[in-house]
């Protein structure tokens, strides 16, 4: 079930000043480079956890209702269902109340159980289900465990350090891993 991104973060968990200070750069030559580093440390942290960090919208695609009536939530934590719809056979969306869902945010990944008989059929063959959650530990960055910012700091640093070592002298440093196998979210 491929999960498209609407919107990220409001923010980055690290401010341009925090960075700086971080890398203990002083000037603002490289200032756009740090940046596309911050945002490029996130992604690689929550790719290595399978976290989002700060709240993001995304919407989850489906061709049909699981038997199960259940819906692995691929991006995590979980923290609410916003919208859902349908698309009919003439391609008109057709909007499901959300009480047909039940969002189970306590565990990861995030579950969402379907009332099959309260939700209709898509009246197309693909793509014809849609899902919109929230997902993330909240919307700022205070909500984010520590350890997931330092992580985030470690990654920048080693993206501007080794930006001109490709191969295997450009490894992430060991530490990395301790800092985020705690929060790593297991495939089902």
């Amino acid at each position: 079930m491929p999960a498209l991104l609407l919107a990220g973060p409001p923010a980055e968990p690290l401010s341009l000043a925090e960075a700086k200070t971080y890398l203990r750069v002083d000037h603002d030559a490289e200032d756009a480079l740090i940046a596309s580093l911050i945002t490029a440390a996130r992604a690689t942290v929550e790719a290595l956890t399978r976290r989002v960090l700060i709240d993001q919208s995304w919407r989850l695609v489906r061709d049909t209702w699981p038997v199960s009536g259940l819906i692995a939530v691929p991006v995590n934590p979980l923290r609410e269902i916003v919208a859902a719809h349908v698309v009919d056979a003439a391609g008109a969306e057709i909007e499901v109340s959300l009480a047909a869902f039940t969002a189970n945010i306590a565990r990861l990944p995030g579950l969402i159980r379907v009332d099959r008989a309260a939700v209709p059929a898509p009246g197309r063959a693909v793509a014809g289900i849609a899902i919109d959650v929230i997902a993330g530990h909240g919307p700022e960055v205070d909500h984010v465990p520590s350890s997931l910012i330092e992580a985030v700091r470690l990654v920048l640093a080693h993206f501007y350090e080794h930006r001109d070592v490709p191969g295997p002298g450009a490894a992430f440093p060991a530490s990395l891993d301790a800092l985020v196998a705690p929060f790593r979210v297991t495939r089902l």
